[in-house]
């Protein structure tokens, strides 16, 4: 029997349970639903994986078009029947992995195998172990190159497969080289790692599997936003105006796609008003005294019109929401397109694009650090590029005072206090290397931490006395030398913001005066020459 079977999947004739899109004609050949509706959604479904290359992108499509998707009941009374409900992710890989829809017929693509304890596992085998696989058996929705295309793509973006990764599906996060990076160390692929700086998030690439699996150091550890920068000039500079006419040509798809959606909404309306058109037969039918049948009919003929309605309103919400942003999407287009750097640059542009086009052009991005930085870019093309950039400037040397800054302090410090420094500043719209505006803390710290001479060493360079000093010359006490200063009867300098002072040394024959008696220079003279 097993041995009939096997003939029968070589030659293509056994009968298996057939995906959705699909069902055995009158002589149990493999051909498409004779449903529209349901060609025209599976169609919908591979096309949306080749717009935005991810499967949950698709489930996010459908739910945001709030559109359907059918699935066959297998068993009870109601099998056969398609019951149309939100797409699922696993609906979706179903779709893409099948080779039945690229055409192909293909037996022995699972092993089922039991363990020590009795399970059951399902073990899907590689292509090389199927036991058939027939191309161009019968009419697919793709061909067989897409196919195998879909499922590179799938293997690239499958994180389960661990070291074999190589790019998973473009996110929204500002890495750039988002599964393009290659240590140039190891060879290995480099992971993301995000943090914020100044407010924004920025990216850095390290090459962790070493340190993962080995308890080793890290291998590399790049900031991005640098490489990143060099290397969206460097695609800018590849970029021509034709980009933007293909970018105008990918509106047009969107607008195709949303017209497609469109009309698998009507086709859903459609169903549900034949539902409600046979609910309706069937109430009108029933003799009107058996009220138990009756009841129940007219329960479905309700059920039957709200879902009608659910269905109107649906499409209606949705070409309201859909004209207006498909119209300004392509004006915008059409108004940057003869400036295709504005689009890159434009805010309004999802960085998962900018993703998606820079994998259009970069096959990978080799990166190694020591002095200096050196990208390695291989184009699609097949032409490749090697930037050479410097080291990017920790978080110290970032938020460092600018040079002149510095100087500007240095030269204020032989007339003004720290707290007069900083207003002055401020006056003249200097911020610090953080971008914040001066305080006399921050001036007393950028005078320490650059070995600036203070006023108080730049003034007694000068020779003035501290007020002990002129206090010991006068003959009179500290607080008495304070107290002429603050009566103007004495000069002094301010060396810091409390209002300490430095004076200036009275002369070779400074006067002396009995405590408590107030100086006067004149009348001391005066003493003197007689």
């Amino acid at each position: 029997m097993r041995g009939g079977q096997l003939a029968k999947a070589r030659r293509g004739e056994l009968k298996q349970g057939l995906p959705v899109g699909y069902v055995h004609d009158y002589a149990d050949r493999i051909v498409k639903d004779p449903d529209t509706s349901v060609r025209a959604v599976v169609e919908h479904v591979l096309d949306l994986f080749a717009a935005t290359g991810s499967a949950r992108q698709v489930v996010k499509a459908f739910a945001a078009d709030r559109l359907t998707f059918p699935s066959r009941t297998r068993t009870g009374p109601r099998k056969g029947e398609l019951v149309w409900g939100p797409l699922k992710h696993w609906q979706v890989l179903n779709v893409l992995h099948n080779p039945l829809y690229a055409g192909a017929f293909s037996y022995g693509r699972r092993k089922v195998e039991r363990t020590a304890d009795g399970r059951t596992h399902i073990r899907l085998l590689p292509r090389e172990q199927w036991d058939t696989l027939i191309h161009d058996h019968h009419e697919g929705y793709v061909t067989f190159a897409r196919w195998e295309t879909n499922q590179t793509t799938l293997a690239a973006q499958a994180a389960s497969r661990g070291l074999e990764r190589t790019a998973t599906a473009p996110r929204e996060g500002p890495a750039l080289l988002q599964g393009l990076v290659i240590c140039g160390r190891c060879g290995r692929r480099m992971t993301i790692a995000y943090h914020l700086r100044q407010g924004h998030e920025v990216s850095d690439y390290r090459c962790m599997t070493h340190a993962i699996q080995n308890g080793a150091t890290v291998c590399q550890r790049i900031p991005g936003l640098s490489i990143e920068q060099a290397i969206a000039t460097l695609l800018l500079d590849e970029l021509t105006p034709l980009a933007v006419e293909a970018a105008l040509k990918v509106t047009d798809r969107l607008a195709a796609q949303a017209a497609e959606a469109d009309r698998l909404r009507s086709t859903h309306l459609q169903r549900a008003q034949h539902r409600a058109d046979l609910a309706k037969r069937r109430y009108l039918a029933v003799d009107p005294d058996n009220r138990l049948v009756a009841d129940s009919l007219e329960a479905d003929w309700n059920a039957a019109l709200r879902e009608v309605a659910a269905a109107r309103k649906d499409i209606e919400r949705a070409r309201t929401e859909a004209e207006p942003v498909n119209e300004a999407l392509r004006e915008k287009l059409a108004h940057l397109a003869s400036d295709v750097h504005r689009l890159w640059h434009d805010p309004a542009t999802p960085m998962r694009e900018r993703k998606r086009i820079a994998r259009l052009l970069i096959t990978d991005v080799t990166l190694t650090k020591a002095e200096r930085i050196t990208a390695q870019v291989r184009l699609s093309g097949g032409r490749h590029h090697t930037l050479d950039l410097p080291l990017p400037l920790g978080g110290g040397k970032l938020w460092q005072t600018p040079k002149p800054i510095v100087a500007a302090i240095d030269t204020l410090l032989e007339d003004h206090t720290d707290a007069e420094i900083a207003d002055i500043l401020n006056q003249r719209g200097l911020t610090s290397g953080k971008n914040l505006p001066f305080h006399r803390l921050l001036v007393r710290d950028i005078r320490e931490n650059y070995q600036l001479t203070s006023r108080f060493d730049r003034l007694r360079d000068r020779g003035l006395l501290t007020a002990h000093e002129l206090a010991e010359l006068l003959g009179v006490s500290v607080p008495t030398v304070w107290k002429w200063h603050r009566a103007g009867l004495l000069e002094g300098e301010k060396y810091n913001d409390k209002n300490a002072c430095l004076y200036p040394h009275p002369g070779p024959n400074p006067p002396r005066v009995q405590q408590g008696v107030r100086l006067d220079h004149r009348r001391s003279a005066t003493t003197t020459s007689k």
